[in-house]
């Protein structure tokens, strides 16, 4: 697997990392696990660059060009990222082959942001034997929000199960009674959602007429869109990666048919999802966001999406801005670069998940306002607030309040 370019931390603002170096870390003793030294702190990542997937490459690469901001700012505490971001294509085994490369060879301190299910499934009981960070995972998946069995493990998103519920509160809001189908992908990504949809309507799961699966490997989901359709429900729900939710929005504009849409949060992005389906396809799409999203103009004058766009004019300008895939990766490393400044001079791998199973209120650039990070060392969740909304013209339109969706387990 050809290997990322080696990407460091920047400026997400001087002023900030400036006082974390002079922050009174000097006087206290520095301490070092594999993967750290006076001069860099080694960082692996596992991102699907190629394959399936490959639409959450912008993921990783966001990611580096925080870290190499920050680094040609002068790291943090005088210390450079060394950002080691690897390709697995979405498959298991070459996660495996990869996460073994990063700490054995590599020699890591931490890993962070590896991307999807399946694959931090793959790595996590190995990461955990050897003791290695596996945080702030691109995935919403609620297991990995178990502390007591997997203490090296943390999540970043809001889980599955938690959107699945708000979308479940909007249904029994707006649409009760209504015929639901569910369409989601055969793993424990889309299993994650739908228990939380079912969950979330209670007694009224029994309005869902049909739960279709599909496989990662199939080319198309037309043939489900249409054994849906049979079914004749008013809701269509898409548990999907941005490919095949794509696929169902662009098959049932195809078919001219009006049902209420819900696509998930993870396949909400207007340059990848929306735009390839159809803008007329995704008319009134409903989902939810944490993130505030680059195409929406009510953030023009936000300070935090001028340093988004900041930030992609110097180390991305390939990439598209309203690919929400970008912000994902942008809030991901502000969050890991508050996370080391927080370390200060203790980078054992110790520290590293006592100060992430410690963040309090911490707000981050790219969040929706009221929307702010918390853990402590029985919730390893980060993010577990959402707020609806629709797809209209263009772009995506926020509606009513800000919810928890803390999930049953």
């Amino acid at each position: 697997m050809s290997r990322q370019p080696s990407f460091a931390i920047s400026t997400f603002a001087a002023a900030t990392l400036a006082l974390a170096v002079s922050g009174g870390h000097a006087l206290a003793q520095k301490k070092y696990d594999t993967g750290a030294t006076d001069t860099e702190i080694k960082i692996g990542n596992i991102v699907p660059y190629s394959g399936p997937a490959s639409a959450y490459g912008v993921v990783g690469k966001a990611m580096g060009a925080v870290f190499q901001r920050v680094n040609d700012a002068g790291g943090i505490n005088g210390r450079k990222i060394n950002f080691i971001s690897y390709d697995d294509a979405y498959s298991p085994p070459k996660a495996v082959e990869q996460v073994r490369k990063l700490v054995e060879s590599d020699e890591v301190l931490l890993t962070f942001g590896v991307l999807g299910t399946p694959s931090n499934s793959a790595i996590q009981k190995y990461l955990n034997a050897k003791k290695v960070p596996q945080l702030f995972l691109a995935t919403g998946a609620t297991k990995w929000n178990d502390p007591k069995h997997f203490p090296w493990t943390m999540g970043w998103l809001p889980s599955y199960q938690a959107e699945g519920n708000i979308y479940a509160k909007y249904l029994l809001k707006d649409h009760a009674g209504k015929k639901i189908a569910i369409l989601y992908q055969n793993d424990d990504f889309g299993k994650d959602y739908l228990k939380g949809i079912k969950d979330g309507l209670g007694d009224k799961a029994s309005n869902i007429v049909i739960e279709e699966s599909y496989e990662l490997s199939e080319p198309t989901i037309d043939t489900h869109i249409v054994k849906m359709k049979a079914k004749n429900p008013d809701v269509m729900v898409y548990f999907t990666t941005p490919k095949f939710g794509a696929q169902a929005l662009k098959k049932v504009g195809e078919l001219a048919w009006k049902p209420v849409q819900i696509i998930a949060n993870v396949s909400a992005s207007t340059a990848t999802v929306m735009k390839p389906a159809g803008f007329e396809n995704a008319q009134g799409v409903i989902s939810a966001a944490y993130a505030k999203d680059a195409s929406d103009p009510q953030w023009k004058d936000d300070a935090g999406m001028k340093d988004f766009d900041s930030l992609l004019a110097k180390y991305l300008p390939d990439t598209n801005r309203v690919d929400s895939s970008a912000m994902t990766g942008y809030n991901m490393a502000l969050t890991m670069v508050a996370l080391l400044k927080n370390c200060g001079d203790d980078l054992t791998r110790a520290n590293i998940m006592k100060q992430a199973a410690n963040l309090k209120d911490l707000e981050i650039y790219g969040l929706l306002p009221g929307i702010k990070i918390n853990t402590s060392p029985t919730d390893f969740a980060p993010i577990s607030q959402l707020q609806t909304m629709r797809f209209d013209n263009g772009r995506w339109q926020l509606f009513g309040d800000v919810i928890s969706g803390d999930a049953d387990r």
